[in-house]
Protein backbone atom coordinates (compact mmCIF):
# COMPACT_ATOMS: atom_id res chain seq x y z
CA UNK A 1 0.00 0.00 0.00
CA UNK A 2 1.27 3.34 -0.98
CA UNK A 3 0.81 6.94 0.46
CA UNK A 4 -1.90 7.93 -2.18
CA UNK A 5 -4.08 4.48 -1.46
CA UNK A 6 -3.24 5.04 2.87
CA UNK A 7 -4.51 8.65 2.32
CA UNK A 8 -7.63 7.64 0.14
CA UNK A 9 -8.48 4.83 2.99
CA UNK A 10 -8.04 7.51 6.09
CA UNK A 11 -9.44 10.87 4.67
CA UNK A 12 -13.05 9.74 4.84
CA UNK A 13 -12.64 8.76 8.70
CA UNK A 14 -10.66 11.69 10.26
CA UNK A 15 -13.08 13.81 8.44
CA UNK A 16 -15.90 12.14 9.36
CA UNK A 17 -14.32 12.04 13.48
CA UNK A 18 -14.01 16.01 13.04
CA UNK A 19 -17.41 16.81 12.00
CA UNK A 20 -18.41 14.41 14.97
CA UNK A 21 -16.56 16.56 17.34
CA UNK A 22 -17.41 19.89 16.28
CA UNK A 23 -21.05 19.82 15.53
CA UNK A 24 -22.09 17.16 17.26
CA UNK A 25 -20.53 17.26 20.98
CA UNK A 26 -20.85 20.87 20.66
CA UNK A 27 -17.22 22.24 20.37
CA UNK A 28 -17.59 24.41 17.34
CA UNK A 29 -20.66 26.30 18.97
CA UNK A 30 -18.56 26.70 22.46
CA UNK A 31 -15.47 27.95 20.83
CA UNK A 32 -18.00 30.54 18.52
CA UNK A 33 -19.25 31.76 21.92
CA UNK A 34 -16.19 32.48 23.60
CA UNK A 35 -14.68 34.52 21.10
CA UNK A 36 -17.79 36.24 20.85
CA UNK A 37 -17.76 37.04 24.63
CA UNK A 38 -14.01 38.41 23.80
CA UNK A 39 -15.29 40.26 21.19
CA UNK A 40 -17.66 42.22 23.24
CA UNK A 41 -14.77 43.56 26.13
CA UNK A 42 -13.61 46.54 25.71
CA UNK A 43 -9.70 46.88 25.95
CA UNK A 44 -7.94 48.33 28.68
CA UNK A 45 -6.37 51.77 27.56
CA UNK A 46 -3.82 53.39 29.78
CA UNK A 47 -4.72 57.44 30.29
CA UNK A 48 -1.65 59.00 31.04
CA UNK A 49 -2.51 62.97 32.14
CA UNK A 50 -0.54 65.28 28.97
CA UNK A 51 1.80 67.43 29.82
CA UNK A 52 0.86 71.04 28.90
CA UNK A 53 3.35 73.43 27.54
CA UNK A 54 3.39 75.39 30.30
CA UNK A 55 4.42 72.38 32.69
CA UNK A 56 7.01 71.77 30.38
CA UNK A 57 8.51 75.31 30.50
CA UNK A 58 8.41 75.67 33.65
CA UNK A 59 10.37 72.41 34.50
CA UNK A 60 12.76 73.76 31.74
CA UNK A 61 12.90 77.10 33.52
CA UNK A 62 13.56 75.18 37.27
CA UNK A 63 16.21 73.08 35.58
CA UNK A 64 17.94 75.89 34.09
CA UNK A 65 17.65 78.17 37.54
CA UNK A 66 19.50 75.30 39.08
CA UNK A 67 22.11 74.35 36.55
CA UNK A 68 23.03 78.38 36.81
CA UNK A 69 22.80 78.20 40.84
CA UNK A 70 25.34 75.26 40.49
CA UNK A 71 27.69 77.05 38.57
CA UNK A 72 27.37 79.93 40.51
CA UNK A 73 28.37 78.14 43.39
CA UNK A 74 31.11 76.63 41.93
CA UNK A 75 32.77 79.64 40.26
CA UNK A 76 32.82 81.21 43.66
CA UNK A 77 34.27 78.25 44.73
CA UNK A 78 37.17 78.41 42.58
CA UNK A 79 37.44 82.09 43.39
CA UNK A 80 38.20 81.75 46.82
CA UNK A 81 40.27 79.11 45.91
CA UNK A 82 42.82 81.12 44.03
CA UNK A 83 42.14 84.02 46.39
CA UNK A 84 43.55 81.42 49.49
CA UNK A 85 46.76 80.72 47.07
CA UNK A 86 47.31 84.08 45.44
CA UNK A 87 49.88 86.89 45.62
CA UNK A 88 49.18 86.58 49.87
CA UNK A 89 49.87 82.85 50.25
CA UNK A 90 53.92 82.73 49.61
CA UNK A 91 54.55 87.07 50.58
CA UNK A 92 53.80 87.88 47.30
CA UNK A 93 56.60 85.57 45.68
CA UNK A 94 56.31 83.39 42.26
CA UNK A 95 58.01 80.68 43.53
CA UNK A 96 57.89 79.34 39.97
CA UNK A 97 59.26 82.71 38.28
CA UNK A 98 62.18 82.46 35.71
CA UNK A 99 62.19 78.26 35.91
CA UNK A 100 62.05 75.86 32.80
CA UNK A 101 60.93 72.26 33.19
CA UNK A 102 62.96 69.77 33.57
CA UNK A 103 64.68 68.27 31.29
CA UNK A 104 64.46 63.80 31.38
CA UNK A 105 68.36 61.78 31.69
CA UNK A 106 69.05 58.67 29.67
CA UNK A 107 70.18 57.15 32.89
CA UNK A 108 68.28 53.76 33.06
CA UNK A 109 66.50 52.86 35.82
CA UNK A 110 65.17 56.37 35.69
CA UNK A 111 61.94 57.22 37.36
CA UNK A 112 60.02 58.30 35.02
CA UNK A 113 60.38 56.19 31.86
CA UNK A 114 58.90 57.80 28.46
CA UNK A 115 59.57 56.77 24.64
CA UNK A 116 61.44 60.52 24.79
CA UNK A 117 63.36 59.59 27.60
CA UNK A 118 66.62 62.19 27.28
CA UNK A 119 64.61 64.49 24.76
CA UNK A 120 64.06 68.12 25.34
CA UNK A 121 60.98 68.96 26.25
CA UNK A 122 60.69 72.22 24.68
CA UNK A 123 61.70 70.26 21.81
CA UNK A 124 58.63 70.59 18.58
CA UNK A 125 59.35 67.13 17.19
CA UNK A 126 58.96 65.76 14.12
CA UNK A 127 56.19 67.79 11.10
CA UNK A 128 53.33 65.52 10.77
CA UNK A 129 51.23 68.31 9.40
CA UNK A 130 51.77 66.67 5.54
CA UNK A 131 50.89 63.57 6.34
CA UNK A 132 47.02 63.85 6.24
CA UNK A 133 47.12 66.40 3.56
CA UNK A 134 48.42 63.88 0.74
CA UNK A 135 46.02 61.29 2.62
CA UNK A 136 43.09 61.54 -0.31
CA UNK A 137 45.98 60.85 -3.23
CA UNK A 138 46.72 57.25 -1.17
CA UNK A 139 43.34 56.71 -0.52
CA UNK A 140 43.10 57.22 -4.21
CA UNK A 141 45.83 55.14 -5.34
CA UNK A 142 44.54 51.94 -3.15
CA UNK A 143 41.21 52.52 -5.02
Amino acid sequence: MNKAQLKKLIKPVVKECIQEVLIEEGLLTEVVAQVTVGMSRQPIVENKPKKTNDKLFNEDLHMKRKSQEANKKLQEHRRKLLDSIGADAYNGVDLFEGTEPMKQSATPGAAHKSSVLGDDPTDAGVDISSLMGNASKVWQEIK
